[in-house]
């Protein structure tokens, strides 16, 4: 295991509760829901590589699919393990490396989420090959789900947080890449690959998938979460309904921090 890979690994080993809780109630977990929702039915076999202590794959168990997740942090698979346990719900955990997929289960999948292993794989050859590993245990017809972490999420994170950007040591050569229009990686909560929006379909379009969908996980609420959700029921679902319709479009991908690409594989030929 290479240094960095430690770093990532021991990062989610020390934060099972953080992450477990970071995303509960959020725009990110309930509009990706959505999405997962329009294609992901009961009885459907899922890989999720990357998904840490379990929360989409303890809710995809609970609607009834054959769950399988797996996570370079133990801590997180024994955590997700001890949760479904504790609702009742069954799930196989494996502990190990999204670049390793295809050879840590033979299984075939209906659907792969693979949404955490490409915000910390810094080297583009790594993130092709966990690409590769996951369709390789994908059925024919099968669909994907990657996320990316989007270049501007910094930009969002320094509004809502940290307005004096030169505060952070990195802050300062970080905008320059945005002005650029380029990618980054950075020693952000740990090591992180920060994807300009405009990178990601060509990116994706290297591997025989079919593009269903590239949206934004946050819709347009990213930059003004905080007032939205606490606002009341009636007004938070306007705001996710809303985002919902516009989260396709080009011009407010920026406005989420996470960034969606859904595929179906094809026979080969790039779509």
């Amino acid at each position: 295991m290479d240094e960095t890979t430690k770093i990532i690994r021991d990062f989610y080993n020390n934060g099972v509760e953080s992450e477990w809780n970071r995303i509960a109630g959020r725009p990110e977990f309930l509009l990706t829901c959505r999405m997962l929702d329009r294609y992901i039915k009961p009885g459907d076999k899922v890989l999720d590589i990357g998904g840490g202590p379990g929360r989409y794959s303890l809710y995809l168990a609970k609607k009834g699919c054959d769950v399988t997740l797996l996570d370079l942090s133990s801590e997180n698979t024994k955590f997700a393990g001890e949760r479904a346990a504790e609702q009742g719900l069954s799930i196989k955990t494996i502990t190990g490396d999204a670049r390793e997929a295809d050879k840590l289960t033979l299984e075939k999948f209906d659907h792969i989420l693979l949404m955490g292993p490409m915000y910390h794989l810094l080297e583009e050859v790594d993130r092709i090959t966990a690409v590769n590993a996951s369709l390789n245990r994908l059925k024919t017809e099968g669909m994907i789900f990657i996320s990316f972490l989007n270049m501007f999420a910094g930009i969002i994170y320094y509004m809502k947080h940290l307005p004096k950007i030169s505060d952070d040591p990195g802050g300062d050569e970080y905008v320059k890449k945005v002005i650029a229009g380029k990618s980054f990686c950075s020693d952000a909560f740990t090591k992180a690959f920060f994807m300009d929006s405009r990178s990601v379909i060509p990116f994706m379009e290297q591997f025989p998938l079919k593009r269903l969908h590239y949206f934004g996980q946050e819709g347009i609420t990213a930059p003004c979460e905080i007032n939205i959700m606490s606002q009341d029921n009636e007004i938070i679902n306007m705001w996710l309904d809303l985002s919902e319709s516009l989260w396709e479009r080009e011009e407010f991908l920026n406005y989420s921090e996470h960034l969606m690409y859904v595929g179906r594989t094809t026979d080969g030929r790039k779509k």
